[in-house]
């Protein structure tokens, strides 16, 4: 059983930034991974994906694509997510997805097969 832990959710004032953090129980280094977030009353929304271990791609929606960006951490089983000039619209659930192996770059749900349970980020006006 793969287990996806977030960390680093909470209250922040708009135009401030966050980072938040995904820690894999993962051993393998081949595994890609993303970021979703839901806020109440809406779908789940990709947030940004990033390859394996030894591969650079990154994909982002437009959207986002000047405020955020998806990195692994110093560990091989951690990925961060840095936000700035966060919005009271960022306010969501955020989560934590991977797949084993590479796969092609996708930010739809049904595409991933590990979830977290999800770290809050809230911003107020």
């Amino acid at each position: 059983q793969v287990r996806l832990v977030e960390s680093g959710g909470g209250p922040v004032p708009a135009g401030g930034s966050l980072t938040l953090s995904c820690v894999s129980s993962l051993t393998t280094k081949y595994y890609c991974m993303a970021w979703f977030r839901q806020a109440p009353g809406k779908e789940r929304e990709g947030v940004a994906h990033i390859d394996t271990v030894g591969v650079s791609g990154t994909l982002y929606p437009n959207t986002l694509i000047d405020r955020i960006a998806i990195s692994r951490g110093n560990a091989t089983n951690e990925m961060v997510l840095q936000m700035n000039n966060l919005r009271p619209d960022d306010t969501a659930m955020y989560y934590c997805a991977a797949n084993v192996d590479r796969m092609s770059y996708s930010l739809r749900t049904d595409s991933w097969s590990y979830w977290g349970q999800g770290t809050q980020v809230t911003v107020s006006s």
